[in-house]
């Protein structure tokens, strides 16, 4: 069953933007439950091998099982996607040029989200935590309950593109002086109250989850570092692709691209690729999805 809920995004866009051939190496920098990597390393092998990161312990395990079959082909790393080059030499990679292709799936994965536990989604109570690494740094309980009042609405404003970060903003501070701000639900009634629900398919909690999630784990912080030194690790005409869920990610993504275009390290880049419409029925979550992909000069 969590097989067939773990759909990957825009599959067969990332395999032709990546185009892995047998024998190179890749990386996967988010790999989550596997879905991507499967797709890549049935390409990679023969002699080919596969990198896989991620931060969340318990999904490194769970790909762990669903890539057994690939053997050595594949090696799994837990660490944040900033964090490559310590991947890279754990793997016996050649850090400076080794890898053919590097894939980057950001944002929150469906696993995640489907674990009231994990506290990313209002659809069902769970602690309000959002940690992409359990245990880890601040949970969003600890950020909401400690951050000023105008740092939670410069938080909603600039990570969550809010117009109503203002009111919200004081919606939480009103919940979190009552004591009633431990959960998932709290967090969206507090958002309903100054937004309520009209019927339309984004629900208003939408964006205020999105940008607490993205200040509590320092996602566009995380990006900008990674993109910073990816250039780096990929050989003459290896690949990065990327694929974002909201205008921040992407708008990071599209300019480091273009000053690498310009400093002639990157021959060319793709224009934003989204998916279809038949894809967007069979899983609506990808609804949001843009990639972008780059080319290292040859």
């Amino acid at each position: 069953m969590e097989e067939a809920q773990h759909r990957p995004v825009m599959p067969s866009e990332v395999i032709r933007e990546l185009d892995p051939q047998a024998g190179q190496t890749m990386l996967d920098a988010t790999v989550g439950l596997g879905g991507h990597a499967t797709l890549i390393l049935e390409r990679l092998l023969p002699g080919g091998r596969l990198v896989g990161v991620d931060r969340d312990r318990e999904a490194l395990e769970r790909a762990g099982k669903r890539l057994g079959k690939f053997g050595s082909g594949v090696f799994l790393h837990r660490g944040r996607f900033s964090e490559i080059r310590s991947a890279l030499r754990a793997a016996g990679v050649r850090e400076e040029g080794g890898l053919h292709g590097i894939l980057f799936d950001l944002g929150v994965s469906s696993y995640q989200l489907d674990r009231p536990l994990r506290g990313f989604s209002f659809a069902r109570p769970g602690p309000l935590d959002m940690r992409m690494e359990p245990g880890a740094g601040e949970s969003a309980a600890e950020f909401l309950a400690r951050a000023p009042l105008q740092e939670i609405e410069r938080v909603l404003r600039e990570y969550g593109e809010e117009p109503a970060a203002r009111r919200i903003a004081r919606a939480i501070d009103r919940r979190r002086r009552e004591g009633s701000l431990l959960t998932t639900l709290d967090l969206a009634q507090a958002v309903e109250e100054v937004l309520p629900r009209r019927g339309g398919k984004i629900h208003p909690a939408t964006r205020t989850f999105q940008a607490v999630r993205i200040a509590v784990n320092d996602e566009l912080a995380e990006l900008r570092l990674a993109l910073l030194e990816v250039d780096r690790f990929l050989a003459p005409g290896g690949r990065v692709v990327v694929l974002s869920y909201h205008s921040l990610e992407d708008r990071l993504v599209k300019e480091s691209f273009r000053e690498r275009v310009r400093e002639g390290i990157f021959e060319k880049t793709s224009k934003v690729l989204r998916p279809g419409q038949e894809e967007i029925e069979e899983n609506p979550r990808s609804r949001s999805a843009r990639l972008r992909s780059a080319v290292r000069r040859a």
